[in-house]
């Protein structure tokens, strides 16, 4: 069951403008920028507003590949996690390996 707040935040719809929020945030040292901003969208996003997020992204020129430190891609670490199967699946069709 999920708290009351992470309930509100999964049920919050986006604009593009906040979509494209998730593009300006800055990575932590040793990690590299483009899995930061994959993984802050997924953790943040519904499916249908990470959807867009990976347009903007792919748009932007970033890398729907990255890893993070220990060597995994988004899609790799999503595909372990029970609601991450439309979220591989979202990446795989914008491009990713």
């Amino acid at each position: 069951m999920l708290k009351k707040d992470k309930e509100k935040v999964l049920g919050e719809v986006f604009d593009d403008a906040r979509v494209k929020s998730f593009l300006d945030y800055q990575a932590p040292a040793g990690v590299s920028t483009d899995f930061h901003l994959l993984e802050k969208a997924y953790r943040g996003m519904n499916i249908d507003n990470f959807t867009t997020f990976l347009s903007f992204f792919t748009q932007a020129g970033h890398d729907l590949n990255a890893t993070n430190p220990d060597g995994n891609t988004l899609a790799q670490i999503a595909s372990h996690h029970g609601h991450g199967s439309d979220y591989v699946i979202a990446l795989k069709s914008a491009g990713a390996n």
